[in-house]
């Protein structure tokens, strides 16, 4: 399943090249799904390329196809809580009978915790790096040890990308966050931006806007309005398999 706009995004492109056989250009999605910006329409496009549901042709203005449509509509991500979507067949990837990385990944980590621990729901992955809304359902749980965990409940995500790598988390690691909506300066967090995007970040507050920081001078710091950007969990421990 695809987060709404995402869905509505692809349903619109499909519509457009069976009526003209001509994609729609970025202003035409912008005013179908009346987003403000064309800059929210290339990060839905990135997204359902990344999980292979169009391809983009090279060299070739407005060149897009649909290669799949989902199976059934999208739910609708509900305000105030954490509501992932399920990307089926693996990000970037059509379905395909073998395990993913993110299931190999999981099912390794499981085998060396004790099954005795706290579970804890594996939610898919999330961005150190560009933010992606590639957030799953809980389809794995991992056992942990309690000196892990702290009171509240919580959730684990896998770690794609470098950004946070200063802060010692690298690509691949499992991370272990508690589900709360406040954080204060200095913590790391999921971060939910617009809505759309979900990505793992150092929050810092400045004045009425908020930062998330990278931790690799690679990346630049991103500075949001507060209505912009929702705190999903903090960071509080993580698991590496060697």
């Amino acid at each position: 399943m695809l987060t709404r706009k995402q869905h509505d995004l692809l349903r619109f492109i499909h519509e457009r090249m069976r009526e003209s056989g001509v994609p729609p250009s970025f202003d035409e999605m912008k005013d179908a799904l009346n987003l403000r910006s064309k800059s929210g329409i290339h990060r839905l496009i990135m997204a359902l390329e990344e999980r292979g549901f169009i391809r983009r042709l090279p060299n070739r203005a407005r060149a897009i196809e649909v290669i799949r449509l989902p199976e059934v509509p999208a739910a609708p991500v509900p305000r105030g809580r954490f509501n992932p979507s399920v990307v089926e067949g693996g990000l970037g990837r059509a379905p395909a009978p073998i395990r993913t990385s993110l299931e190999k990944t999981v099912q390794e980590v499981d085998s060396l915790v004790s099954t005795t621990g706290h579970p804890v729901p594996i939610m898919g992955r999330i961005a150190a790096g560009t933010p992606i809304s590639a957030i799953q359902n809980p389809s794995h749980s991992l056992a942990l040890p309690p000196e892990l965990l702290s009171s509240g409940e919580h959730f684990a995500l896998e770690v794609r990308g470098d950004s946070m790598i200063e802060a010692g988390i690298l690509d691949g690691d499992t991370v272990i966050l508690r589900r709360q909506d406040n954080a204060d300066t200095g913590d790391i967090i999921v971060a939910l931006i617009d809505d759309e995007e979900a990505t793992l970040k150092r929050l810092r507050k400045r004045g009425s806007s908020i930062a998330l920081e990278a931790a690799n001078p690679a990346y630049e710091t991103r500075v949001l309005g507060p209505d912009r950007v929702r705190i999903q969990g903090k960071l509080i421990s993580l698991v590496r398999r060697y």
